[in-house]
């Protein structure tokens, strides 16, 4: 809810009168205040909207987690580098459902921004293949599964990789270009 900088602001301004309360000699209080403190820095580096979004992704609510997006109204201003990623990367996971030109836009603009768990990347690799691969660039769809299987460490996404590539060889020998979705 608030601007990334004014929560850097209101976190050194609880840790300043932190301080005083400590030298004033109210130890709880200033304990408090320090607690109090962390929570802004929490939300400095996790936006609290991108959270709630997620939590609607959670529950397959993709008008919920569009809602939550919305209210983000400067992305580059108001969030972080990494937090913008995980910005294109739902917009990406939304219009993935709608219009995949607009999915493939959002799904390289998060990966050139960056997303913290490798699994995250591992996903939007995967869905751009399968974007690029419906479109019929085969070469940059295999590109991308092979990215997307090595960063999927945990074997979390192996039968989804396989599958597309199952799909993509027999796209191949119709001659055609693959049907996903």
């Amino acid at each position: 809810m608030f601007h990334k900088n004014i929560k850097l602001v209101l976190a050194a301004a609880i840790i300043g009168f932190a301080v005083y309360q400590f030298i004033e000699g109210e130890i709880g209080n200033g304990i408090f205040l320090i607690l109090l403190s962390l929570i802004f820095i929490f939300l400095y580096f996790r936006n609290e909207i991108i959270l709630l979004a997620f939590l609607q992704m959670r529950k397959q609510d993709l008008n919920g987690t569009e809602k939550w997006l919305s209210k983000i109204k400067n992305p580059e201003a108001a969030l972080v580098q990494k937090q913008q990623g995980y910005y294109n990367y739902l917009h990406g996971i939304i219009q993935s459902q709608k219009n995949l030109s607009k999915a493939e836009k959002f799904f390289r603009k998060a990966l050139k921004l960056g997303l913290n768990m490798d699994y995250d990347a591992a996903m939007a690799k995967l869905s751009l293949a399968g974007i690029v691969a419906q479109k019929g660039r085969k070469r940059e769809a295999t590109t991308l599964l092979q990215e997307a299987k090595k960063l999927d460490k945990n074997g979390m996404l192996t039968d989804q990789i396989k599958m597309m590539q199952q799909q993509m060889k027999k796209a191949q020998a119709a001659g055609g270009r693959p049907r996903y979705r």
